[in-house]
């Protein structure tokens, strides 16, 4: 059995009944608006964020959830699709998880719109239900993600990252979702318990210790084969990289900064970066990193009773860190 369907197993019947639900929640009477919602559903990725609404709501409540819970996973979902139909507009990119992006097939000006759409279906699933709560912790993920988005593109003209910037970046960019995802989680069974703060801060942790691994791809290994570099030609700073150009002589670390800054698009230099960088304990230092940012989370769920929805949850913190993609 494939990890994902091992995770999923607990919560399998409320996850399909979850995608009844979602794909009611963006029903429209404009017959365009459904052929692209129904496109939307039917390219679904792994469905993580979801999954972590329900397993966090059952382990806390020992099983019990509500309506409350499905429309609260509702509502991740719509507001963070819309944030990517826009998001491949930004980007001009014409595919999504191997798939047609919406701007590929339908235009920009349709993507725009459906993005708004889908925001505007997220804020009234939540206000015509009264779940100002669950509304007020994805809202201020979004916020967080577009402040972390912002930052890191005015960081990444100087090049002058701290990595303690680096944290607070991956923070309010990767981290903030599935923080948003777990506590939402907590606070649709359990409002106002400590158990929202609590799994807030385990979301968090899982989120910082996935994009740590999202950015050792980029320096390949012997799982994922030849290095990408992509970090590196759009001017990144990630942790391997920051940890490096604070331990090297003022020299190397003159000439790492001229390589990203004038030399990104170079094949050959840009592997010499990757070189050095792992030659230099970049790799090492993030990997040790992304593995404190694991054993905390894993700390956290020490302190719940067991249950499958807890084993899942240990599953899917082990799983951030072992995938291969």
């Amino acid at each position: 059995m494939k990890i994902v369907e091992q995770i999923k197993q607990p919560i399998a019947y409320e996850m399909e009944l979850f995608e009844q639900k979602f794909l009611l929640s963006m029903s429209s009477k404009v017959a365009l608006l459904n052929r692209i919602t129904h496109y939307i559903v039917n390219r679904k990725g792994k469905q993580m964020r979801p999954m972590f609404v329900f397993l966090v709501a059952k382990m806390v409540s020992n099983g019990e959830i509500s309506e409350r819970t499905y429309r609260g996973a509702s509502v991740i979902e719509l507001i963070h699709t819309a944030t990517l139909v826009h998001d491949d507009v930004v980007d001009d990119s014409n595919r999504r998880r191997g798939f047609f992006s919406i701007n590929a097939l339908w235009k920009n000006k349709i993507a725009v719109l459906i993005g708004d759409y889908l925001l505007s279906k997220g804020l009234l699933l939540s206000i015509d239900n009264n779940d100002f709560d669950l509304l007020k912790i994805i809202s201020i993920a979004v916020r967080e993600m577009s402040e972390g988005e912002l930052l890191q593109i005015e960081k990444a003209r100087k090049l002058d990252i701290t990595e303690d910037v680096y944290y607070e970046i991956i923070r309010q960019k990767t981290a903030t979702l599935i923080a948003a995802c777990c506590s939402l989680g907590a606070a649709s069974v359990k409002p106002e318990s400590h158990h929202v703060e609590t799994m807030r801060k385990f979301g968090e942790l899982i989120g910082m210790a996935f994009q740590i691994k999202d950015d050792l791809f980029d320096y390949g290994n012997t799982q994922i084969g030849k290095p990408t570099g992509i970090d590196i030609k759009e001017q990144k700073m990630t942790l391997p990289l920051i940890y490096v150009l604070n331990q090297v002589s003022n020299k190397d670390k003159s000439w790492l900064i001229n390589s990203i800054k004038n030399h990104n698009k170079d094949i050959h230099r840009v592997k010499e970066v990757i070189a050095f960088v792992i030659a230099n304990g970049g790799l090492e230092y993030a990997v040790l990193k992304m593995k404190q940012f694991q054993n905390e989370a894993l700390n956290i769920l020490q302190t719940y009773p067991e249950s499958d929805f807890k084993n899942s949850l240990e599953l899917m913190v082990n799983y951030v860190i072992d995938r291969k993609k």
